[in-house]
């Protein structure tokens, strides 16, 4: 699973490294060394203008959305703290997800992430084991950012009444996970699925619609070059946030 990330850059970097044409610069967001589920969170994505008619094209926008996806169909925002990733193996044919991945699909820029690792230590003078979580920062060795593919999708809250109202939608995200590999697979057998670079325009082309090719798509690029160290458990806490939070710690 992807229950943590590292997402630092600015929303200037990001515009230039995934080539947005569309970003408000009203809409920031500030950096995060310990990224939880139900925070805002910035995705790129490609949508045609509002009250365009059908008639422009899409457009690449920069646009910040809340993690943990909550479907169009949902009676309420609470099940969206249950959907904040998507296994790519199924992700095509989950009620919650498929008409998102249909059409609505969005790269979530991160620094790297985090996992944590069971890890069973004698207890010193008693006869039994303890068993505690290491937390890992996995980055890849480069310092390049991660694409995440995601997900987005938008929600119309039934208590704003005029639909041009901007509090009546809410838009949402979730993160697709695959077989762990690399440094990864070494501590939690799951991790977020970051695409590669020449996979970005069609990943995020909303007229691409074929299951088969966007599931092509959706292949490990990082074998081989992640790299992975332990850091402090106060990443544990969503209270706690900072570049020391990716200090390497004696495991």
């Amino acid at each position: 699973m992807c229950g943590r990330y590292v997402s630092t850059r600015s929303p200037e970097d990001l515009v230039r490294l995934f080539h947005v044409t569309d970003w408000h610069p009203e809409e920031a967001l500030a950096p995060s060394w310990n990224v939880a589920p139900t925070d805002d969170v910035w995705a790129v994505l490609e949508r045609a203008p509002r009250h365009a008619g059908g008639t422009s094209p899409a457009r690449r926008q920069l646009r910040s959305v809340r993690w943990g996806l909550v479907p169009s169909w949902a009676k309420d925002t609470k099940i969206g703290a249950r959907l904040v990733n998507a296994r790519v193996e199924t992700v095509h044919e989950k009620p919650a997800f498929r008409r998102a991945f249909a059409g609505r699909r969005c790269l979530l820029p991160a620094d790297g992430f985090y996992e944590w690792q069971q890890i069973t230590a004698p207890d010193t003078g008693k006869a039994r084991e303890q068993t505690r979580k290491q937390p890992y920062f996995i980055h890849p060795e480069d310092g390049q950012v991660m694409a995440l593919a995601g997900l987005y999708e938008y929600w119309r809250d039934p208590a704003v009444e005029r639909d041009d109202d901007p509090a009546a939608w809410l838009m949402t995200c979730t993160v697709i996970t695959t077989e762990a590999t690399d440094a990864a697979g070494r501590i939690h057998p799951r991790m977020p699925l970051a695409l590669a670079p020449d996979h970005y325009d069609a990943w995020l082309d909303p007229g691409h619609r074929d299951p088969g090719e966007l599931r092509a798509l959706l292949a490990p690029p990082a074998d081989g070059h992640l790299d992975a160290r332990p850091v402090s458990t106060a990443v544990n806490s969503v209270r706690n946030n900072g570049p020391q939070l990716l200090e390497e710690a004696a495991p």
